[in-house]
């Protein structure tokens, strides 16, 4: 059974919809113990990074995530309360990937451009690139996924965790894993047939 973790943090129909055409069987629940037993578990999250990780806490689940052995995927803000810090709301996250969560922010070059103001939120599709992991089996490189935030986590200084990466002013990380843990920062299950292969491919690990 796949757990899909609710904490209140936005609409779970469009990812509940992506894993039923799989033909794979879930449920929504904020139950220590039935996320504790799932088979994958998914951290789904829309919103504000603060708002969404006080209400990780006031559910006792912020203790559970990181202890999980079993596959983990967090998507959007999911992903960013796997990390360490979040520049939104100078929030203290899970801790999971040692990432901090950044405003985005345009790069020297994409100043010197004069490609004008950078637009955030960054809405839309958008590329990810060098992948890694087996999550992108039969993914290629440059293939386009869907994205609404308007902060990311941060590629660091000698990169070991992020397993995708995307531009929008500057790179970001736009998907990262650390053994059984995986994010990405683009919603897969908008993001038609090969979103719908991401979550394919996590269901198989």
């Amino acid at each position: 059974m796949i757990a899909v973790i609710d904490y209140d943090t936005g609409n779970l129909c469009s990812l509940g919809n992506a894993i039923s055409r799989l033909g794979a069987d879930y449920i929504i629940t904020d139950d220590i113990n039935t996320i504790r037993a799932a088979s994958k578990v998914i951290l789904p999250g829309v919103g504000e990074a603060s708002t969404a990780m006080q209400k990780l806490r006031d559910k006792g689940l912020d203790r559970v995530v990181g202890e999980l052995t079993a596959p983990v995927l967090g998507i959007c803000i999911g992903l960013q309360l796997m990390c360490s810090w979040s520049e939104e709301g100078d929030t203290g996250c899970l801790g999971i990937f040692p990432n901090r969560v950044l405003r985005l922010r345009p790069s020297a070059q994409f100043i010197e451009s004069g490609k004008g103001n950078l637009k955030i939120p960054h809405m839309g599709w958008n590329r990810i690139d060098s992948l890694k992991t087996n999550l992108f089996k039969n993914i290629e490189s440059g293939t386009y996924q869907y994205f609404v935030h308007s902060y990311a986590p941060e590629i660091a200084e000698n990169e070991r965790y992020a397993i995708a990466v995307t531009e929008h002013g500057d790179s970001f990380a736009s998907a990262l894993n650390l053994r059984n843990f995986y994010g990405t920062q683009f919603h897969p299950e908008k993001s038609g047939a090969q979103g719908e292969l991401i979550i394919k491919n996590f269901l198989e690990l």
